[in-house]
């Protein structure tokens, strides 16, 4: 038995997406957005309504960045959504971030966050969303693994529940791409 709830934009794992952008000014902004992901090789897209100061900063730029929000920054990252750069011009300050301009793309890089790409905008597609091509993904040495690759359980992304408005964590490995389903052969 299933139960049908009718058309809804709930979609399992949501990541919580930090994305950043500088204005003609150089002052940095940021949102928080679960709307990406992954659109092409080396690419990502995102939807944002062009009424965000983080959209009109990309127009001008042609840059952005988007980090993952993890456990260790709940609060901040929840904060960056609750409120608009078009109302709070220091939101990432209060937030408690810091930034540091990338060395890749025009477009901050927030500091306390383990893990940015680093991206030049493409192009707004014909509904608006923002696509992206990933120039440079830049991590914190501590979410290495000993292979020094990015460790999923060391950056604690989380994702957004939008059907109960909460914040969930990945805790444990499920299985092994690639590999588990031989087992069927």
């Amino acid at each position: 038995m299933r139960k049908n709830f009718g058309q809804q934009t709930w979609f399992y794992p949501m990541p919580v997406l930090i994305v950043a952008a500088y204005d003609e000014h150089n002052k940095a902004n940021a949102m928080n957005a679960a709307w990406g992901g992954i659109y092409d090789y080396k690419k990502v897209i995102i939807c944002l309504d062009e009424s965000h100061k983080t959209t009109k900063n990309i127009k001008i730029k042609k840059a952005f960045t988007i980090s993952f929000a993890d456990v260790k920054h709940v609060k901040e990252c929840d904060y960056l959504g609750i409120v608009s750069g078009n109302d709070i011009s220091d939101k990432i300050e209060k937030a408690g971030f810091s930034i540091t301009k990338s060395s890749f793309v025009d477009a901050p890089v927030i500091n306390e966050l383990p893990m940015t790409l680093e991206c030049n905008l493409l192009k707004f597609d014909d509904n608006g969303n923002i696509i992206g091509e990933i120039v440079n993904v830049s991590a914190k040495e501590e979410i290495l693994n000993d292979k020094g690759q990015i460790d999923p359980l060391k950056l604690q992304p989380i994702s957004y529940d939008g059907v109960g408005h909460k914040y969930l964590k990945i805790s444990e490995i499920a299985g092994t791409a690639f590999s588990d389903g031989k087992a069927i052969k």
